[in-house]
């Protein structure tokens, strides 16, 4: 199993490659772009897992772009990713700061169009999609694997910092877990290559007013180690038994 593991900055990817535990070795990709691979054997005798974190930018377009990136760098190397991570900190909806949340939905939240009426998203426009489902089944382990919450994780260009912005969130997306700014940029560019993907975002904050006094960046990034440290076994398994993919009903 190789896993591509993508965050926007170099402290989620640092975060993601701490959990292995041998030190990760760089891997250099076309443009400026660059990995930390770390191979670890977590799983059955045989279940290597070779995962390369990427620190891709911040924003959805960076996210897709350096997402492509590296899939197509694999794909030319005759090695190609089985699973691609949209990972990192977040906002949650709810959730205590350090809470897992992985994601049965990943959304973007603000593609599409103002009107009179509200927000539409970019589907009832009649262009492309707005929404790319995880694989159900392997969304719920590794949930259960890393004590996560499932629930749908918005993505928007512009994240939430008044109440009035993360109520209209909740009344658009009443079953929201969490918001960041790359996970459908990375999905989007998954899915023009046929790799499932997963997103996994640990709580920094609550969306809504910006209290920069309030966050709890340290204690996220700790706990986003702490999550993929949990994920290696699950990640183990499915190199030897493959990826379950289950139903989203």
């Amino acid at each position: 199993m190789r896993v591509l593991v993508v965050t926007a900055v170099p402290p989620e990817r640092d975060a993601v490659t701490r959990a292995a535990p041998c030190p990760p070795q760089p891997v250099e990709l076309p443009g400026t772009a660059e990995l930390r691979r770390v191979v670890w054997l977590p799983g059955p005798p045989g279940a290597e897992v070779e995962l390369d974190a990427l620190a891709a930018g911040v924003g959805p377009a960076a996210a897709a772009a350096g997402t492509a990136t590296a899939l197509t760098a694999a794909v030319l190397a005759g090695a190609p990713y089985g699973l691609v991570v949209s990972a990192g900190i977040g906002g949650g909806f709810g959730l205590a700061p350090g809470r897992a949340v992985v994601a049965s939905r990943i959304v973007a939240a603000d593609l599409g169009a103002e009107t009179a009426e509200g927000f539409l998203p970019v589907t009832e426009l009649g262009f492309g999609t707005s929404v790319h489902l995880p694989p159900a089944g392997a969304a719920r382990e590794l949930a259960g694997a890393v004590d996560g919450i499932l629930g749908p994780v918005l993505t928007l260009s512009t994240v939430t910092g008044t109440a009035r912005g993360a109520a209209e969130l909740v009344r658009r997306y009443p079953d929201a877990a969490a918001e960041a700014m790359e996970g459908f940029g990375v999905a989007e560019a998954a899915a023009g290559y046929g790799v499932p993907v997963l997103e996994v975002r640990t709580v920094s904050n609550a969306v809504g007013p910006r209290d920069r006094a309030a966050w709890r960046v340290p204690e996220a990034l700790s706990a986003l180690t702490g999550v993929f440290r949990a994920a290696a076994p699950l990640l183990g398994t499915w190199t030897t038994s493959g990826m379950p993919r289950g139903s989203h009903g």
